[in-house]
């Protein structure tokens, strides 16, 4: 319990701070824009930082709501995952698998080189 409140009182205080203090700057864009390997400009960029505001300004509005008395929520639903049993079986064998690799070598198969040394 005593964690539960820490964590949502960690929570909550980042959130309001982000909330106060947050602008959405072209250096924040373009930091985020690097890191997910997007580029956005003119247009585009002004719509990011108008949606990146209203996500700002919807964590502030969820700082607002009293949670005191909600329990966490660990799962979305009650429902049980009915698995089926796990019964091995040779379902094709290596040289089928093989068969229809454009390169191979012996067992194994071929493909480019990824990584450099």
């Amino acid at each position: 319990m005593y964690f539960n409140k820490l964590i949502k009182f960690k929570i909550t205080t980042f959130v309001a701070r982000l909330h106060q203090n947050m602008k959405i700057t072209n250096e924040i864009i373009d930091h985020i824009a690097h890191l997910a390997r997007l580029e956005f400009e003119g247009e585009e960029k002004d719509a990011i930082r108008h949606d990146m505001e209203n996500i700002v300004s919807f964590m502030g509005a969820l700082q607002e709501v009293d949670t005191e008395n909600v329990e966490p929520l660990i799962f979305m639903n009650d429902e049980i995952n009915h698995l089926r049993e796990d019964i091995p079986a040779v379902t094709l064998t290596q040289q089928e698998i093989l068969k229809n690799a454009p390169k191979k070598d012996s067992d194994f198969f071929r493909i480019p080189k990824v990584l450099d040394k």
